[in-house]
């Protein structure tokens, strides 16, 4: 384990120079951002990292996300990283404007942290016929309420009703996604998201574990509500991204390749990303501090 002023030093070592994206979750949800950023960019360079040994952080406090999400981003700086999505709505809506405006300028003012709310916000004013929206996500998303205030300053006139959904993750986690229990846990909370207001027509799933639920999700909603996964709209604004920022897209390393990392033992870690990923997966273990 690199102390604190190690990595200060291989981070200002690397500033500059080109390196993979780095993805960041608290656990495996990412790896559902990670699979639609892989198909929207095939050549970029990819390190995911999984802090599976500290999750969840749904029920975790702003100030312990805060902190295990900086290690992360600055083990993932001085792998090389010059640009690091959270692909966490938790670490996104607890830490993300703290990093940005209080450690990036002090890390590298050049590199970049970006997060998954904002994007998904965003397109929801292109969606929405009645202004009526719902969210479904982990009870510290949802407490954060970073949705209402994104919303708020890019759509200010559409309605959000949100319910934290506390046992999906686990359901997920422990491949249960297709088991009854998913059922009865599904179908509650969606009843009681849809008992808020009946004209809501677009639901944001505000958890990146949730796509893995998404047939259950579209079984106990109206054929006519929408449901949004974000992996795709984060891959997408990412891509729009770069493209916009070409002195950013020209620091990114292109041979195609993806790494996987994770806190706790790397072959649970590898049998689970598996069945997120549709793919094998060979991961590492590394202890963030």
């Amino acid at each position: 384990m690199q102390s604190s002023d190690d990595l200060s030093e291989i981070i200002a070592a690397t500033a500059g120079h080109p390196g993979p994206i780095g993805v960041f979750d608290s656990g495996y949800g990412g790896l559902t951002v990670l699979r639609s950023l892989i198909r929207e960019l095939p050549e970029a360079d990819f390190i995911y990292l999984g802090d599976n040994a500290r999750a969840p952080y749904g029920n975790r406090s702003f100030d312990l996300v805060y902190r295990f999400t900086l290690q992360a981003v600055r083990y993932l700086f001085a792998r090389g990283c010059q640009l690091v999505i959270l692909a966490c709505n938790t670490a996104s809506a607890k830490a993300l404007r703290s990093i940005q405006q209080r450690d990036l300028p002090a890390l590298d003012p050049a590199r970049r942290v970006l997060g998954v709310i904002r994007p998904t916000a965003e397109i929801i004013g292109g969606i929405t016929r009645t202004g009526s929206i719902g969210l479904v996500g982990t009870p510290g998303t949802v407490a954060s309420r970073s949705y209402d205030m994104e919303l708020a300053k890019l759509h200010p006139g559409i309605r959000l009703y949100s319910k934290a959904c506390p046992m999906w993750v686990p359901l997920v986690e422990n491949l249960e996604a297709d088991g009854p229990g998913a059922d009865y846990f599904v179908r509650r909370d969606l009843q009681a998201l849809m008992d808020m207001d009946r004209d809501i027509d677009t639901i944001i799933l505000g958890c990146t574990h949730y796509p893995l639920l998404l047939d259950k999700i579209r079984q106990y909603v109206p054929p006519s509500v929408t449901v949004l996964p974000q992996g795709d709209i984060v891959a997408r604004s990412l891509a729009d991204y770069l493209h916009r920022h070409p002195e950013m897209d020209a620091r990114i390393t292109r041979g195609g390749t993806v790494e996987y990392i994770t806190t706790e033992q790397p072959d649970k870690f590898s049998q689970l990303a598996a069945v997120f990923m549709g793919s094998p997966v060979e991961a590492v273990r590394h202890d963030l501090q």
